[in-house]
């Protein structure tokens, strides 16, 4: 059993967005000065009470390229439960984005706080800004040696003490598996690889929208179960008579975005995780709204409070409850993503409320 699960009722693995921080590509693309800061100040609101724009408190409009920040995350996070943050990590044949903030992480030993990587291998097209044909980078996999050349990337961040392991084994997050062609033998040779260079393996988990029934067939060991997407979608909402009124008038009234009261998603955002035939992991969301990068197209989850999110947090930590140590993961969807309105850091409304929220949750009865 991992020490840092010994006491807390569950292992807390946080994404964690690098794009808060200006880089070439984005500059070219997007404007100088591009992060994602840029959407999170210009969002408005809607519709009638939505929650826009929302901003920062305690960090401020932060910029990942200094330390005291990183800092300041990891102790927030420790203090609220998380157990590490899963760094988004992007690779392009060899060419690598948003990198910096975990190169200083990985490089400078700071800060002292667990951490794993999720290869978020999706290209990168023009779709926040309402181009989704424009191919700003496109995600390819050329081969043995473009697989040799990122391993030894990725060993360098697995043979780190502060990397988050399970059953002793660096835990990798795949983001798109269905994505990568012939994946299981792409992914067993870098167990293989994992194992020559002195580690136990790897223990590789994949993202799942209810998309794959079969883990092993894809070369991963377990997933992480993503059903916001089915649970929001309109169809599937008409025809279960679970959309609000409201929601749908306003749609229609004024062509979007489309609306479900958070109470109603986390009903169904942590499935019975039983009914899985491999390891499968719960994701929890403290709120929904990405409405700052997609406008009208987007989506809100309406009226999520701390409380609510307690009673989420609750029922995945449940789910997980009567695993052993090391297998007892929820991944908190994010630690940081404004943008898409999915964020634990403190914020003008609401404080740190979320952060203890999900403390009273995890630590429970050990503070």
């Amino acid at each position: 059993m991992s020490d840092k699960a010994i006491d807390k009722r569950a292992r807390v693995i946080a994404f964690y967005l690098p794009q808060f921080h200006p880089i070439p590509e984005n500059d070219d693309w997007w404007g100088k000065g591009f992060t994602e800061w840029t959407n999170v100040a210009r969002a408005r609101p809607l519709f009638r009470g939505h929650q826009q724009p929302r901003l920062p408190a305690d960090l401020g409009f932060y910029d990942l390229r200094v330390p005291e920040v990183r800092a300041a995350q990891a102790k927030m996070a420790a203090e609220s439960g998380v157990e590490g943050f899963c760094y988004w990590h992007y690779w392009f044949n060899g060419r690598r984005l948003l990198e910096r903030p975990f190169n200083e992480v990985l490089n400078s030993g700071e800060p002292n706080f667990p951490f794993c990587l999720g290869w978020a291998n999706e290209s990168w097209t023009g779709v926040w800004n309402n181009e989704p044909r424009r191919m700003l980078i496109e995600q390819t996999y050329p081969g043995e040696a473009d697989d040799r050349a990122h391993f030894d990337y990725l060993l360098q961040a697995f043979m780190d003490p502060r990397y988050i392991t399970v059953d002793g084994k660096p835990l990798l997050y795949i983001y798109k598996p269905l994505k990568m062609p012939d994946s299981k033998r792409r992914l067993d040779r870098w167990r293989d690889w994992a194992r020559q260079a002195g580690l136990k393996g790897l223990y590789i988990v994949g993202n799942n929208q209810l998309d794959f029934d079969d883990a092993e067939s894809l070369g991963l060991d377990g997933a992480v179960i993503s059903t916001l997407g089915i649970v929001t979608d309109e169809r599937q909402w008409i025809n279960k008579a679970k959309w609000l009124y409201w929601g749908m008038k306003r749609r229609f009234a004024i062509g979007g975005p489309r609306v479900v009261q958070y109470s109603e998603a986390i009903k169904h955002l942590v499935p019975d995780l039983s009914k899985f035939k491999f390891d499968a992991y719960p994701s929890v969301f403290p709120n929904w709204d990405h409405t700052p990068r997609s406008g009208r197209k987007g989506l809100v989850l309406a009226n999520s409070t701390p409380d609510l999110f307690a009673s989420h947090v609750k029922k995945a930590a449940d789910e997980v409850a009567d695993r052993p140590g090391d297998r007892r993961l929820i991944f908190l969807k994010s630690w940081n993503e404004w943008a898409e309105g999915n964020y634990i850091e403190p914020d003008a409304r609401w404080g740190s409320k979320y952060l203890k929220a999900l403390r009273g949750e995890i630590l429970g009865d050990f503070i």
